[in-house]
């Protein structure tokens, strides 16, 4: 074949090693802040109930507790939270196979799926350790304290930081699965110990 119709050569892909390496980084970083900022407003916010204004009529720090999952679905049901662990669970689980498989020449799915894992670590931690007193009762659930009003008198279900990465990890996980997915992977990256190495093309 001429040069001219010969297929780019591509570099060699970043080792998966490193790749690992920054999907720990930003599971732990997203982990470690929403319990730190969740434990912050178990202390500061919940007795007794204050708010706190960042900006006023918009954005302030409200403690809510959450039995149930986002826009308190499925609250106060006594099969929520047995629900939300497994399903937590399977999630982490199926990220962390993503991990193994995925091409590795770009960044930010990686990182896109750090923040799913940390994210949901996070607010399984919760559906564990978190209990409050509602009447004779003692209930698990998720703390929430992030309150956005994104319209006058029209606001958004109160979250946490763990949310955030989620919605983050999620909005930087579909186009990388959508465009890059399927990437090729180099001779580096895909040969099993033993192949034959592909052959160049001429």
């Amino acid at each position: 074949m001429s040069e001219a119709s010969a297929p780019e050569k591509l570099p060699p892909a970043p080792p998966r090693s490193g790749r690992i390496l920054a999907t720990t980084i930003a599971a732990i970083i997203a982990l470690g802040l929403d319990l730190w900022s969740k434990q912050w407003a178990w202390e500061t916010l919940r007795n007794p109930r204050e708010k706190i204004t960042v900006i006023e009529k918009w954005f302030y720090f409200e403690f809510s507790f959450n039995t149930g999952s986002a826009f308190g679905f499925l609250e106060g049901t006594s099969y929520a939270r047995p629900l939300f662990i497994v399903i937590t669970v399977l999630t982490v689980l199926y990220m962390m196979n993503m991990v193994r498989t995925l091409p590795t020449r770009r960044l930010y799915g990686f990182v896109a799926i750090g923040l799913i894992i940390g994210g949901a670590l996070g607010n399984l931690h919760d559906r564990f350790f978190r209990v409050i007193e509602r009447g004779d009762d003692l209930v698990h659930g998720v703390v929430d304290f992030i309150l956005v009003y994104y319209l006058p008198h029209r606001r958004w279900p109160t979250f946490n930081v763990a949310d955030i990465a989620l919605v983050i990890g999620v909005g930087l996980l579909f186009p990388y699965l959508l465009f890059h997915s399927g990437d090729p992977v180099t001779e580096k990256e895909g040969a099993k110990d033993g192949d034959p190495a592909p052959a160049e093309a001429e």
